[in-house]
C-alpha cells in the first residue's frame, strides 16, 4: 500500500494509503524485496556487522549508566535504520501506527498542524483549516522553536510530536519563530482534529469555489457532490471553477487521481516508478468528467505538497487548468506502509512519482503558470459620486431599467475573495477566461 505522507509519519497529520480503504493487511516480507534482483536478495548476511552489533548492544547493556532492557535497544536500532534513510521512511510503534490509521478517516486528537524538520528546526508546514492551530493564527513556514519552554532544537521529530500531542482541552504553549523575526507565544488547547476535507460555495453568480484541505479515503466522492451542488445552487452551467489546493499537505494517491478524474475527460493522471514489482503504477482519466469542461484555475503555494502536487501537476499538463499562485512544496515520493506483528509497521520510501509530461516533482515542486504571492487587501471606501439620475429633471432609462442614483446599490455579502489577494486574482482570470471562452 502506498503511503503519501508530506514530511514524516510522525507528522500531527499524517497522509493516506492507496489500495483498499484502510486496508492494513499484512504483507508478506518478500513484497519489499527488489524486482529482478536475486543475488542482492540470495547474499549472504553480513556477519561481521552483525557482530559489531552485538557487541555494541552487549556493551551498551553492560556500561549504559542505567538498565536498558532488549527490546528498547532493539526498537531504538530499527527507528535508526529507518530515520537514516531518507526524512519520509520511519518506523511505526503501536501509538504511531494507530495515528496513522486514525488520519486516514479524518479524525485525530491533536493541534490541526503538519510539521517537518529542518535544519534542526521543528518547522510548520502547513496548518489545517479550522483546527486550533489555524485559528490562533500558525501559518505555513513557521518555526516552533519552543514547546512549553523547553527547546526544540536537537529533538527528534518523535520527540516534538510527543510533547505536542496530549489529552483533549489540555493547553500548549508554542514559542514561534516567523520570517526571521522575534519569537512569540502561541497558547492553544489540544483538541479532536475532525477535518473536512472539501468545502465549497459560489463566489458570484457562476463562478464556483473548491478548496481541498487534505485527501482522505472520500474526498474524490465529496468533490463529486460538491460539484453537484454548485451546478444546482446557480441553477445553470457554471462559467468557471477554482480549485484551492493551497496549504494542502496531501494524503491519498488515489483520491488525488479520483479528483483529477472529475475535471478531465481522457488522458495520463500520474505514474509511479520503484524497485519493486507493485511500485510500478499507471492512473488514467475515466472519461467521467463531472466539470462539464468550463474554465478552471488552480491555486498553489509552498504548503501544497505530495497529493496536492500530483492533481496540480496533471491539470496542468493536461492543458486543462491554469496553476496560479506560488511554487509548491516538491514531495515526489511514495511511501509503503508495511504492518508487522505487535501492531507496528514499516513506512518505506519506495517510488517516485510523475506528472504526465514526466515530471518528478521531488525536490522541485510544481511552478505555477502565473506567479501571484500572497499579500495583504485593503479595501478603501468608495465615494459617493453624483450621478446623472441625482439630477433634478433628468431623463429615464430608453429601455425602461429603473434609475440608479447615489446610495441605491445594495451592500456587498463579505465573500471569501474580498480578504485573499491570491484568490481574488484567480477570480478574475477566471472571469476573463471565461469571457474569452465565450460563456
Amino acid at each position: 500500500m502506498l503511503h503519501l505522507s508530506r514530511l514524516t509519519s510522525l507528522a500531527l497529520t499524517i497522509a493516506l494509503v492507496i489500495g483498499a480503504p484502510l486496508a492494513f493487511a499484512a504483507q508478506p516480507a518478500p513484497a519489499v524485496a527488489p524486482a529482478g534482483t536475486a543475488a542482492t536478495s540470495k547474499a549472504p548476511l553480513p556477519l561481521e556487522e552483525l557482530r559489531t552489533f552485538a557487541e555494541v548492544m552487549d556493551r551498551i547493556k553492560a556500561a549504559y549508566v542505567e538498565p536498558v532492557d532488549d527490546k528498547t535497544l532493539l526498537e531504538n536500532a530499527i527507528k535508526g535504520m529507518l530515520s537514516n534513510l531518507d526524512p519520509h521512511s520511519a518506523y511505526l510503534g503501536p501509538e504511531d501506527f494507530t495515528e496513522l490509521q486514525e488520519s486516514t478517516s479524518g479524525e485525530f486528537g491533536g493541534l490541526g498542524i503538519e510539521v517537518g524538520a529542518e535544519d534542526g528546526f521543528i518547522k510548520v508546514v502547513s496548518p489545517i483549516d479550522d483546527t486550533p492551530a489555524s485559528k490562533a493564527g500558525i501559518q505555513a513556514g513557521d518555526f516552533i522553536v519552543k514547546i512549553n519552554g523547553q527547546p526544540t532544537r536537537g529533538q527528534t521529530m518523535t520527540e516534538a510530536v510527543d510533547k505536542m500531542r496530549g489529552k483533549i482541552g489540555q493547553k500548549i504553549t508554542l514559542t514561534l519563530v516567523r520570517d526571521g523575526g522575534t519569537p512569540f507565544d502561541v497558547t492553544l488547547a489540544r483538541a479532536v482534529i475532525q477535518v473536512k476535507s472539501v468545502k465549497a460555495q459560489l463566489l458570484e453568480t457562476g463562478y464556483a469555489y473548491i478548496r481541498i484541505t487534505q485527501f482522505q479515503v472520500k474526498t474524490g466522492e465529496e468533490v463529486s457532490k460538491a460539484l453537484a451542488k454548485l451546478r444546482k445552487d446557480n441553477g445553470k452551467k457554471l462559467n468557471g471553477i477554482i480549485l484551492d489546493l493551497r496549504n494542502n499537505p496531501g494524503g491519498v494517491l488515489q483520491a488525488a487521481v479520483e479528483v483529477v478524474d472529475h475535471f478531465i475527460t481522457k488522458g495520463l493522471i500520474v505514474y509511479t516508478k520503484g524497485r519493486i514489482a507493485n511500485s510500478e503504477l499507471r492512473f488514467s482519466a475515466t472519461g467521467k468528467d463531472e466539470s462539464e469542461a468550463v474554465p478552471m484555475v488552480v491555486l498553489i503555494n509552498g504548503g501544497s505538497a505530495s497529493a496536492s502536487e500530483i492533481v496540480a501537476g496533471a491539470l496542468q499538463d493536461q492543458k486543462r487548468a491554469v496553476v496560479m499562485g506560488t511554487t509548491s512544496f516538491g514531495k515526489g515520493s511514495v511511501q509503503t506502509v508495511l504492518p508487522l506483528n505487535n501492531d507496528r509497521a514499516l513506512k518505506i520510501t519506495t517510488a517516485l512519482y510523475f506528472t504526465p509530461n514526466g515530471r518528478s516533482i521531488q525536490a522541485q515542486g510544481i511552478v505555477p503558470d502565473i506567479e501571484v504571492r500572497k499579500a495583504k487587501i485593503t479595501s478603501e471606501a468608495d465615494s459617493d459620486y453624483f450621478k446623472e439620475a441625482d439630477l433634478q429633471g433628468h431623463l429615464g432609462n430608453g429601455n425602461g431599467g429603473a434609475d440608479k442614483p447615489t446610495g441605491s446599490g445594495a451592500k456587498a455579502k463579505a465573500m471569501p475573495q474580498d480578504d485573499d489577494y491570491q484568490l481574488a486574482q484567480a477570480l478574475s482570470l477566471l472571469k476573463g477566461l471565461s469571457i474569452t471562452s465565450g460563456r
